[in-house]
């Protein structure tokens, strides 16, 4: 099982001064994963994100690439090769001009000729800024600076990339080419460890997340048993009668758990524990009321609901 993590952790816990920012965390990420990490702000993702990249030692625990025991000190040179990361804050050198830019990183992870210049034309051209090479960096959007800043981070072609909030503060246009990019990353089969505020970017590409809260990782499984575990069924409904009517017919179905009005004329959304064959039903005896429906819209939580809930959860 070992063999088949690219990622693991065991009991790693990191303390500054009298604050334990991460709390014994054992973390399992499979090769060739999008993992998320969730959590609020001092959550301690970044520190975690750190430890993983041997950028900060740990107070106690262990880490693992591919099997292989993680160290801060220079004993594995070779197993620090297979990791990228990407900081919230790595600088970029504005007065060097793109191709300049990565030809001196890899020249820092020793690549040699001719490999080094094919290696750029193709991360280049994965980033999408070969017709930027020869820009200074001072010219670029921060979408294509953030671009930069990834090809940077893959330039010695890595087997883990970890990434801390790399959509901070893009447009959505970036934030769809930056994700674009990913999923090219993960169909070659890198590992990836992502975290991000903006949730609906690591539903569209993660595999399996981890939520943090207080230096705990409260929920690390995959995507797909989150969703079945934990996503409650919403429906949507309109109505050309009176909303009372409505409410007080759905009050009648042990299945619908709440319910709240929507902007709109007569539009409520209601939480429902039945799957879609209780949803039909639902919607029949609707009907055999008299309920004059325009709207009946189920759907799945997303992972914002279920991050928020999950939250209210722990903070009662």
């Amino acid at each position: 099982m070992v063999n088949e993590l690219a990622i693991r952790t065991q009991d790693l816990t990191k303390q500054f001064d009298r604050h334990i920012a991460v709390h014994d965390i054992d973390l399992h990420i499979g090769i060739g994963e999008v993992y998320g990490l969730i959590g609020p702000n001092g959550a301690g993702k970044t520190t975690l994100i750190r430890m993983l990249a041997a950028a900060e030692e740990p107070t106690l625990g262990e880490i693992y690439i591919h099997g292989d025991r993680l160290l801060r000190d220079q004993d594995n040179p070779n197993l620090k090769r297979q990791i990228g990361y990407l900081p919230d804050d790595f600088p970029l050198y504005d007065d060097l001009t793109v191709w300049d830019y990565l030809d001196y990183f890899a020249r820092l992870y020793k690549l040699g000729e001719p490999r080094r210049s094919q290696r750029l034309r193709d991360v280049l051209e994965l980033v999408q800024l070969t017709h930027k090479r020869h820009s200074q960096i001072s010219t670029l959007s921060r979408g294509m600076k953030q671009r930069l800043s990834l090809a940077r981070t893959i330039i010695h072609e890595p087997l883990v990339l970890l990434l801390d909030e790399p959509v901070s503060g893009l447009d959505p246009i970036a934030r769809m080419q930056f994700r674009e990019i990913i999923k090219a990353l993960q169909a070659a089969k890198m590992t990836i460890l992502i975290s991000s505020h903006v949730l609906s970017d690591l539903a569209e590409l993660c595999t399996s997340v981890g939520i943090m809260e207080l230096g705990y990782l409260v929920e690390s499984t995959s995507l797909q048993h989150l969703y079945q575990r934990l996503s409650r069924q919403q429906i949507t409904l309109s109505t050309l009668g009176s909303l009372e009517a409505l409410q007080a017919e759905l009050r009648n179905h042990p299945e619908v758990e709440g319910m709240e009005a929507l902007p709109g004329n007569n539009r409520l959304k209601v939480f429902f524990s039945g799957d879609g064959e209780a949803s039909a039903t639902l919607l029949r005896s609707l009907i055999a009321a008299n309920i004059p429906l325009t709207e009946f819209h189920p759907a799945q939580e997303d992972l914002e609901s279920i991050f928020l809930n999950l939250g209210h959860q722990q903070a009662s």
